[in-house]
């Protein structure tokens, strides 16, 4: 209690500048101390926060930890909707997979949880709360003992002064030697004290370089961590993209054509075989076909059948409109025309060569360049358009109507500015472009053809029908035979030399109804 007593009025005599206070730690211990507290702060905040990372409760077992992580959770999730969904459906398979998948994450991600944990999280907990706290309370320790070895020696002076001595002469008698003993004593204390504090904080100096590498390993275990589910994910993604492969039924609209009909393995597009045989059936002599707008949601109905590869024909059998206009959106939703891109520029002047012979033959050329799956696309809606111009006396739909309403389905070009100036310039040579290989449907794509080509409908067999030939040549002719094959045996001029276009070209009003009416075809 004495000492206590001593303490604290040494304290306050020091405060009050009555008494000097003796500083024992050099500068440099100083700033060290300084420090402490800094690197106590960070390292305790990144403790923190870095804890709060962990997805895993920290300080429980392996087992306990994999329970409660949310990988975990949603790998069970995945696997128990695969078992719902069973192995016959794709989500099915991709559930399972991926269920696996986040399984095996989860191990990694315990692993890594673990060892970054034990690494440095508890390092960093205990230099933060052990080992910092420890030095700290040292130099506590130290400024006490300075207080009593202080107070000591100003008691032994003041018994020196009271005396009557000079400061230069020792005080005798016991009280004196008591007091010089204590002095002595409470020095040496300090002392002792001071070098171990010293020591510490030099050492805790030297090892800042230890401290630094808990970060270095938090980056190499993280980056670890990673570089094993990268493996794990990459190794998993060519099985994923098998399945997404190998299964059938794909959305077809919209999609590339030769995407489609490799991932199909089919010849002709599914939307379009499937549209043609039902029109075939139910719409050939349904008056205004491709024109007369369907029913909005009869034909999300419809094309939504297409795109999964589910169809009820007796449902839309009684709906020809319906099925045209699924035709046409297939075709206007393609990312390529049918026509390509490619050769826009040689269907555009072929339709502005003057002589009709000569503009045939450059029609001729273009389609012998589309790509193959363009290529037999094409041919087959064109050998069905042709056929459907037989009963035109019944559905209205000559060559010209059709080629107005389907062409810009077909060809357009690649960077459209403003859709109704690009209809009004461009669409009338669309027109005619189209308007001759439909009424030539058979000098341009010779012989018969079978529009049931998956067997999956009844459908006739196309026949040579067109009857404006002076003179054909032979469906078993070859390519190269039939182009060089003499003039006369080309067809007669198109459309009674394209009056239906000059027309067109001469009476501007006609013109404007024209373009509208090209607009709403591509709607």
């Amino acid at each position: 209690m004495k000492k206590q007593f001593n303490r604290m009025r040494q304290l306050a005599n020091q405060t009050v500048g009555r008494a000097e206070k003796t500083e024992v730690l050099s500068e440099d211990l100083l700033q060290v101390e300084k420090r402490l507290e800094l690197v106590k702060q960070v390292s305790h905040s990144t403790h923190k926060k870095l804890t709060a990372c962990l997805q895993g409760q920290q300080g429980v077992d392996v087992d306990k930890k994999s329970k409660k992580l949310p990988l975990t959770t949603l790998a069970q999730c995945m696997v128990e909707g695969a078992a719902v969904l069973g192995d016959e459906s794709l989500l099915g398979k991709m559930l399972k997979l991926c269920g696996d998948t986040q399984d095996r994450l989860a191990q990694e991600l315990i692993l890594f949880e673990l060892t970054i944990e034990r690494d440095v999280i508890e390092p960093l907990y205990d230099l933060a709360e052990v080992e910092i706290p420890n030095i700290q309370k040292q130099r506590k320790h130290l400024a006490k003992l300075v207080l009593d070895m202080d107070s000591a020696r100003t008691r032994y002076y003041q018994s020196n002064k009271s005396s009557g001595l000079s400061s230069n002469l020792q005080p005798t008698g016991a009280k004196a030697d008591h007091l010089r003993e204590e002095m002595e004593e409470a020095a040496n204390r300090m002392e002792i004290c001071r070098d171990q504090l010293s020591a510490d904080m030099y050492s805790f100096v030297a090892k800042e370089i230890d401290y630094a590498s808990y970060f270095q390993t938090l980056i190499e275990v993280q980056a670890e961590y990673h570089r094993k589910s990268l493996e794990l994910l990459q190794s998993v993604l060519p099985q994923i993209k098998a399945h997404q492969e190998t299964w059938v039924e794909k959305p077809c609209y919209g999609k590339p054509l030769e995407e489609h009909l490799a991932l199909s393995g089919r010849d002709i597009a599914f939307p379009i075989e499937a549209c043609v045989t039902m029109l075939l059936e139910c719409g050939m002599q349904e008056e205004g076909l491709f024109r007369i707008a369907p029913s909005a949601s009869k034909l999300k109905k419809l094309k939504a059948s297409l795109d999964c590869g589910v169809l009820d024909v007796q449902e839309y059998s009684a709906d020809p409109h319906a099925i045209a206009g699924a035709l046409k959106s297939y075709l206007r939703e393609l990312p390529e025309p049918l026509m390509s891109y490619e050769l826009y520029n040689d269907w555009i002047q072929a339709s502005n060569i003057q002589d009709q012979d000569k503009r045939l033959q450059a029609l001729l050329n273009a389609c012998e360049k589309l790509p193959p799956a363009n290529n037999n696309n094409f041919k087959y809606l064109i050998k069905f358009l042709s056929k459907l111009t037989e009963y035109q006396d019944v559905n209205k739909m000559t060559p010209g109507n059709i080629a107005i309403v389907l062409g810009p389905n077909l060809l357009w070009m690649n960077n459209e500015g403003n859709i109704t100036e690009m209809m009004t310039t461009v669409s009338l040579q669309i027109v005619g472009i189209i308007e001759p290989i439909i009424q030539h449907a058979d000098w341009f794509f010779p012989g018969e053809i079978e529009f049931n080509v998956t067997g999956n409908y009844g459908s006739p067999v196309h026949t040579n029908h067109n009857a404006n030939y002076s003179s054909m040549p032979s469906p078993d002719m070859d390519q190269i035979d039939r182009r060089q094959n003499d003039q006369s045996r080309r067809p007669l001029s198109v459309a009674t030399d394209n009056m239906m276009l000059e027309f067109y070209k001469k009476d501007g009003a006609h013109r404007s109804r024209f373009s509208f009416f090209v607009v709403m075809s591509r709607q």
